[in-house]
């Protein structure tokens, strides 16, 4: 994918090149030297990105140029190949500072994809619509695809936030329009119309600044009149799009189904995972042997009846 500067572009560039804690390029650092010379980028998100908080989870999407080269077994490729992303629970020691990840993984390829708008899947780029850093790079060419599909998925974000949002409205109306549609398409216990709020609000400079670059990027024609902005689009393409998001809305929960299905037998050291969250919640800690981890499923029976003959669960 190639995108020509823009003014968008430059925004996307600047963004992904703020500076990231130093643990954090470590710990990306680490994860593409795992993958050697397959490795395009290791990109930072989420909720420890908003607040330089490195407790808890960190959230990472390896770029590779083929699956098969990152995993280890050729059935979890094929898997990640037919629905990406696959996941991971990764830990490490940095400067004595215990650090652990979730590690998303899919191809640059796939990753291109998913940003675009005609994606029935909305989970990719809606979530790289949102603040992200750059953690590691392979080179300047990694560098320039990476920055052009985040770009490719800001504009993707707010042509379908013009489409879905008001008539008009300030900036932070549209995006807040925009994530309850994708949240209401997916799997989650919170509800959306807060989880919306509380990720705009954290930057609402970010998202105002950043909308009208993406609607001229898009090609959208709007009027501004202080800080409300009125995209000037008929009502047929309204009535197309709303049923073109139909489509998106349907499959959304069955996508992440699905997914939660596959987990079940990809997710790397989820068992760990498993662990780390009972532990952290209930103060009770787990001592996996190795066929529990490597056997997940078959040892969840026992492990369920452990954490409730200990209190962990009622």
């Amino acid at each position: 994918m190639s995108m020509a500067p823009s003014p968008l572009r430059d925004a996307v560039d600047a963004e992904l090149q703020r500076a990231l804690p130093a643990e954090v390029t470590s710990f990306a650092e680490q994860l593409a030297q795992r993958g050697g010379n397959t490795v395009v980028a290791v990109l930072f998100y989420g909720s420890n990105l908003r607040t330089g908080d490195l407790d808890g989870v960190l959230d990472f999407y390896v770029l590779v140029d083929e699956l098969s080269q990152w995993h280890r077994h050729r059935i979890t490729a094929l898997a990640n190949r037919a629905l990406p992303p696959n996941v991971s629970y990764e830990t490490t020691q940095i400067d004595a500072l215990d650090l652990r990840a979730k590690v998303a993984v899919l191809s640059l390829g796939q990753f291109e994809r998913g940003m675009r708008e005609g994606a029935i899947d909305t989970t990719l780029w809606a979530r790289f619509a949102q603040p992200l850093g750059l953690a590691w790079v392979r080179d300047d060419a990694a560098r320039a695809a990476t920055a052009a599909a985040v770009s490719s998925a800001l504009t993707t974000a707010a042509r379908w936030a013009a489409l879905l949002g008001p008539l008009s409205g300030e900036a932070s109306a549209f995006w807040q329009a925009l994530f309850q549609k994708t949240y209401a398409a997916e799997l989650r216990v919170e509800r959306g119309g807060g989880r919306a709020r509380s990720l705009i609000e954290h930057e609402r400079e970010r998202y105002t600044r950043l909308l009208p670059l993406a609607w001229r990027a898009a090609g959208i024609d709007f009027r501004v009149r202080g800080e409300q902005l009125e995209p000037r689009l008929d009502e047929a393409r309204r009535r197309r799009s709303a049923r073109a998001w139909m489509l998106r809305h349907a499959m959304g929960k069955p996508l992440n189904l699905m997914r939660l299905t596959k987990a079940a037998f990809t997710f790397e050291n989820g068992a760990d995972y498993v662990a780390w969250k009972v532990e952290r919640h209930s103060g009770v800690r787990l001592e996996l042997s190795d066929w529990q981890r490597r056997h997940p499923l078959l040892a969840a029976p026992g492990v369920l009846w452990q954490l409730r003959r200990r209190g962990a669960i009622k």
